[in-house]
């Protein structure tokens, strides 16, 4: 059973038989040689797993996915506690201390209390026909590998991070959202001045990279459309400098200039980060983190928003939502329900 050696899958390709897992941010050179699936933390940790197996994604996964209760779900901010958030940030966006911070909250279930792992594979199977997202992931690493375990499940819809050859040298490539609605006519000037607010704060991450002007924006205000919902969607890019491709220093350099995304924390982000870390309860863990693949130096990395993730016998799902001085603090509950409504019924029994 692939199960119990390690399962991953991302951007077409399935990987099974986990045989090494590395810290990203002790080891980040190894990350230039070979395939790996990685998972980061919000809050910092990065881990990377190497399997011995890599081929095309198949549809031979089977298993019926088994999950909480609808009725158990409680979150770490209720509505009350959370519209308090927002109107906290609107007062700091007053003070000047920020302009924009996204503010989340974590949603869990209990799922399998006695230790035994869910099936990963089955809940990846159930969002991709329920909720099907271009940048889908999952990583599932037992703890019975003897590796250090994890379990994740993605329907990302948005890129963190992409590398692909240029005709000048390595070109890296972001797609923030920000502006969130039902339906197009539901997006609100708000959410294009946020959007091109935090496009404006990635596009300053990737020249802390890039060579000297070739960071630009490519597409600006997009709107995408997906189930359930639809998104505003810019694209940044720009080729990366010659001292950030040197053995060793490629992917040190990437966390450095531009983890967390800009997308899930706010801008300025050191202290859009301050205010997170003063108000929300709960650790997003790989929620708003990083969750993808590196194939010998080029890679696909999803921003972990839509994200389910399992341990000590819960389930847990982030939703959040982009606050600035415009925000109406009901509204931002209303639009962490309408991020989590889908995927939580689908993940529920």
């Amino acid at each position: 059973m692939t199960g119990a050696t390690g399962w991953a899958s991302f951007a077409g390709r399935v990987a099974t038989d986990a045989v090494e897992c590395i810290d990203v941010r002790e080891q980040p050179e190894r990350l230039e040689k070979g395939t790996w699936f990685v998972v980061a933390d919000f809050e910092g940790p990065a881990r990377a797993w190497r399997f011995a197996r890599v081929h095309d994604a198949g549809s031979d996964h089977t298993g019926n996915w088994h999950g909480p209760a609808s009725d158990t779900w409680t979150s770490s901010m209720d509505q009350a506690a959370y519209e308090d958030a927002v109107r906290q940030v609107r007062a700091h966006v007053r003070e000047g201390d920020v302009y924009q911070a996204n503010i989340c909250r974590v949603l869990s279930a209990p799922l399998s209390p006695d230790g035994a792992e869910p099936d990963a594979r089955a809940l990846a199977a159930r969002l991709a026909a329920g909720n099907p997202a271009p940048h889908a992931a999952a990583v599932h690493v037992p703890a019975a590998t003897g590796l250090d375990p994890v379990w994740v499940v993605s329907a990302s819809p948005e890129l963190y991070l992409s590398l692909t050859d240029g005709p000048d040298g390595l070109v890296v490539e972001s797609g923030p959202i920000k502006g969130t609605a039902r339906t197009p006519d539901g997006l609100t000037d708000k959410d294009r001045a946020e959007n091109v607010m935090i496009t404006d704060l990635v596009r300053n991450d990737l020249q802390t990279v890039c060579r000297p002007g070739t960071v630009e924006v490519t597409s600006l205000l997009a709107v995408e459309e997906h189930p359930g919902l639809v998104h505003l969607v810019s694209r940044v890019r720009g080729t990366l400098a010659d001292d950030v491709v040197r053995p060793g220093e490629l992917w040190r350099r990437l966390l450095a200039g531009t983890f967390p995304p800009g997308s899930v924390s706010g801008a300025p982000k050191s202290s859009a980060l301050r205010i997170i870390g003063e108000l929300e309860p709960a650790p997003r863990g790989p929620y708003c983190g990083a969750v993808g693949w590196v194939d010998d130096g080029r890679a696909s990395l999803a921003v972990g928003i839509r994200t389910f993730w399992w341990a000590d016998g819960v389930l847990r799902f982030g939703t959040g939502a982009g606050i600035t001085w415009g925000s109406d603090p009901t509204a931002e509950w209303h639009e962490t329900e309408l991020k989590a409504e889908r995927l939580v019924a689908l993940a529920s029994s």
